[in-house]
Formats: C-alpha cells, structure tokens, sequence
C-alpha cells in the first residue's frame, strides 16, 4: 500500500530543479532568449557541417551567450548581482549578435555554394531578425529606465542647490 503522506508530496528534485521556471519561459525575455539560442546552436551545426567552417566561431559564441543570459535570467541572477548592468550588457550582446550574423549570413550565401552554408546563411538571417527583436525591446527599456533616472536626478540637483544657498547665508 501507499503511505497517504507520499501521495500528496512533490516528487523529489532532479533535473527538473535545472528547468527555469514555467513563468520566465512564457514571458517575452525567455522566449526571445530561447530563440537566441536554438537558432545559434541550429547555425553553429550548419556551419560545422559546411564548406564555411571559418564561420562556426561567431555562433557557438552566440550560443554560450545566450545560454548563459537565458539561466541568469531564469535564476534571477540579475537581481542577485547589481554591479553588472545587465540591460546595457544583453542590448550590445544583441546589437553585435545581429550585426555579426547579418554579415556573415551574406557572406556565406553569396560566397559558398553547399547546402549546409546556404542553410547557415538563412538561419543567421532569421537571427538577425530575433536579436533585432531583442534589442528594440532591450533599447525601449533602457531609454525608460535612463528617462527615469534623468527625471529623479534634476529635483536632487535643486535640492542640493537650495541647501548650498542655505549655507551660505
């Protein structure tokens, strides 16, 4: 028979304890990084498996990048570590991921003439598109957080001012 306390208690920790949670992967941030890395880890492979293979750096970097900014979101790291200021990092993380890939996709479909490079090159295209994505979003963030940082920072300057005045009389 089974003990009625086991029956209603959770199944012990194991891999699922490494699963971000449900919540992040449905918000946008999760599943635009999720995206970042498949497509990178998919054009990583293509590369490998083409004529092109002096490309293969670039998205096995992306891939470890992404990677990386996917759990440390998940595990809300960036809230743990406030000295990394982790929008600006993951906007240029984005802008030179779709820079990158946008050259290097042009590169590898006009210059080399197998499938598996042709296959590379359309993939760095639809990256190109999904970390533009990201860094609109990342880039509206970040210009309301500054917005909101150079409103708050005017009233301290008057604050300090009036106290200087004070000071002085």
């Amino acid at each position: 028979m089974e003990d009625p306390e086991s029956a209603g208690a959770a199944p012990p920790p194991g891999l699922s304890s490494l699963l971000p949670p449900r919540e992040f992967l449905r918000s946008r941030k999760g599943q635009l990084l999720l995206a970042e890395s498949v497509l990178s880890f998919i054009i990583f492979i293509c590369y490998i498996a083409s004529l092109a293979a002096s490309f293969m750096m670039a998205p096995l970097l992306e891939f470890l990048l992404a990677l990386f900014l996917f759990f440390a979101y998940a595990s809300k790291l960036n809230e743990k570590f406030k000295g990394v200021h982790w929008p600006l990092a993951d906007f240029l993380r984005c802008v030179t991921a779709a820079i990158i890939y946008f050259a290097i996709s042009i590169a590898a479909v006009s210059k080399y003439s197998d499938g598996a490079s042709k296959a590379a090159g359309v993939f760095g295209f639809a990256a190109t598109i999904v970390f533009a994505i990201d860094f609109y979003i990342t880039f509206n963030e970040l210009v309301t957080f500054l917005k909101q940082g150079s409103s708050d920072s005017p009233e301290g300057r008057k604050t300090e001012d009036e106290d200087s005045d004070s000071d002085s009389d």
